[in-house]
């Protein structure tokens, strides 16, 4: 049980490991492998289960009515494939890696948070605002 959404770990193939991140694309748990694994840590990934369907309600006749034909079931849409990318390490916290500045990525930088979002190509390392003495 987490302490909260930040810090997520449960059992994926038989490992208890830290979530790293749910419900992700197969080309996000390329990205985000590379860099873990990259910074010695050991990635699992699963196959997100797949979402729930909600009960159909079936309508009671009144007594003394012919009852409608039974509705047939949509057959429900297989979305796309997700997975769960977690590390063996449970005590893994993105937030506190990514902040705290632990990620390197394969070229040296450190990993920002706009890079792990992927809305950066290259990561820029910034000065953390407690450091910058200008």
């Amino acid at each position: 049980m987490a302490i909260n959404k930040n810090h997520e770990f449960e059992e994926l193939d038989g490992v208890k490991c830290g979530i790293v991140e749910k419900n992700v694309s197969p080309e996000r748990v390329a990205f985000i492998k590379k860099i873990l694994e990259y910074n010695h840590f050991t990635v699992v990934v699963v196959p997100s289960p797949p979402p729930k369907a909600a009960p159909v309600a079936v309508a009671k006749p009144v007594e003394g009515e012919i009852a409608p034909p039974a509705p047939v079931p949509e057959p429900i849409p297989e979305g796309p494939k997700t997975f769960t990318v977690g590390v063996s390490d449970y005590t893994f916290n993105t937030i506190n890696a990514i902040y705290g500045r632990l990620l390197k990525t394969p070229d040296g930088h450190v990993v920002t948070m706009a890079y792990w979002h992927q809305k950066e190509a290259v990561s820029h390392d910034e000065i953390p605002y407690y450091e910058d003495v200008s």
